[in-house]
């Protein structure tokens, strides 16, 4: 297929990580995003189901999130410290940050610079580990009201500041479309600060085909870069998953 794909924790409602596994092998996809690793119990007892399988977990999340409140940046880094080493267990490459809320009465220049700052002081144990810390921006006008990075060109600023190849993006195409529209140029153009992809349609967050995106398009665009990172199925699912997943592979990826 090219690009590589994942599917996200949550794709088959009340089924446990082993058999997201399983399904993500039985779709002939890449990797798993599970982002609560804490919850996943024996890290290790997971790592042999994952080399048993033959797919393992792609990305995970921080334990912590502001990045704008300065105040929580010793709890911020001990999580990412923790993160990391839970990474290291499961062999997953990519952890993805949220930033935290808009700070009242804080100037906006300050919380950036915050987690400019914080940034800065977690990219040595990122690229010590060899593995990417992922900062997300999301939609405020839907999902996530408040949330400090919105935009992907104020994203890529901060990620330009911080100034470690361990330090980048996930660009979520639903989140994008919703804040700013214009989202093949940008998913290209900043290709370079880009790890990975989420994707789902809008509206709904449900899979591609469902809403007004032309993934064909998006895809084949990521594709002619040739981006190596993943495409995450971040997204609800309008019928069973397994025949949403298969419809997805015969209608948007067999026509790149």
């Amino acid at each position: 297929m090219g690009l590589k794909h994942s599917l996200c924790i949550g794709a088959y409602p009340g089924k446990d990580a082993v058999y997201h596994l399983e399904k993500v092998k039985e779709h002939g996809f890449d990797g798993l995003e599970y982002y609560a690793w804490w919850n996943l119990g024996d890290l290790k007892q997971l790592a042999k189901e994952q080399e048993r399988i033959g797919v393992g977990i792609s990305a995970t999340c921080t334990r912590f999130i502001s990045l704008v409140d300065e105040s929580q940046r010793d709890d911020y880094l001990e999580g990412a410290r923790q993160t990391i080493e839970a990474a290291r267990i499961l062999g997953v490459k990519s952890v993805i940050s949220q930033t935290g809320n808009v700070l009242d009465g804080v100037p906006r220049d300050t919380q950036r610079a915050n987690m400019v700052e914080t940034l800065k002081r977690c990219a040595p144990l990122f690229e010590e580990a060899g593995i990417v810390l992922e900062v997300e921006p999301l939609n405020g006008l839907v999902d996530h009201m408040g949330h400090f990075l919105q935009r992907s060109d104020e994203s890529v600023d901060v990620i330009d500041q911080v100034g470690s190849p361990n330090v980048k993006l996930v660009f979520d195409v639903y989140h994008q479309q919703i804040t700013e529209g214009n989202v093949t140029r940008n998913a290209v153009g900043y290709l370079d600060r880009i790890n990975h992809y989420h994707i789902a349609d809008n509206p709904g967050r449900k899979q591609p085909g469902t809403g007004e995106l032309n993934y064909v398009n998006i895809l084949r665009a990521i594709k002619d870069t040739g981006f190596s990172g993943f495409i995450g199925l971040e997204c609800g699912y309008t019928i069973d998953t397994d025949l949403a997943v298969e419809q997805y592979k015969n209608d948007i990826l067999a026509k790149l």
